[in-house]
């Protein structure tokens, strides 16, 4: 009967961790949550007007964050195109999208503007030198790397993930291709919470 009854308590307690460690972190279709949010490093960059950008900014509101380029043919102009489906079906009014160009050489603060303000008035483009971004995608775990092309030019290779900042500037859940506006604003709903 004790044995019994030690069981009980023990199954009992189990399934109360349980509902409180599911309560911890919210249920992401697309994308993981991470048990831990990794805290960003310092960094500084430029907007799009020319202004300072450190970590400092990423404070205060939860953020989308994509490494991409200008001249990129098609993952950055459809990654773009579904985020700014995704903020408005999200409907967080809180929510940045932040694009930073691993392309410095070309994407300057004035042009970086423009590209990103075509898909959403609201996103913000960030650049800065090559230190400073490479030192950026360390930091995230992005890879990117210039891959020349015929004629001189060049054109840039990049992992295509999108990282959910929670108001503390921290990675809080990473999102992987493809990208389903459906699930990735409901995703961002049910994350909205924690962040």
């Amino acid at each position: 009967m004790l044995l019994a009854a030690a069981a009980l308590c023990a199954a009992l307690g189990g399934y109360w961790l349980a509902q409180q460690l599911d309560r911890a972190s919210p249920r992401l279709a697309s994308g993981t949550w991470l048990p831990r949010p990794k805290p960003v490093g310092d960094f500084r960059l430029t907007d799009a007007t020319g202004r300072p950008f450190t970590r400092a900014e990423l404070g205060g509101a939860p953020t989308l964050m994509f490494f991409g380029f200008t001249r990129c043919p098609d993952v950055c102009p459809t990654t773009l195109t579904k985020l700014a489906q995704v903020r408005k079906r999200a409907a967080l009014a809180s929510l940045r999208v932040l694009f930073v160009s691993i392309d410095p050489q070309h994407d300057g603060a004035p042009l970086l503007g423009a590209y990103v303000h075509a898909y959403d008035p609201a996103f913000l483009g960030l650049t800065g030198d090559a230190a400073s971004i490479l030192a950026l995608t360390a930091d995230f775990g992005v890879a990117a790397s210039r891959v020349p092309l015929p004629g001189g030019d060049y054109t840039m290779d990049h992992s295509a993930v999108l990282f959910l900042l929670d108001a503390r500037a921290r990675i809080a859940a990473i999102f992987t291709p493809p990208f389903e506006v459906p699930a990735l604003a409901a995703d961002l709903r049910r994350a909205a919470p924690y962040l």
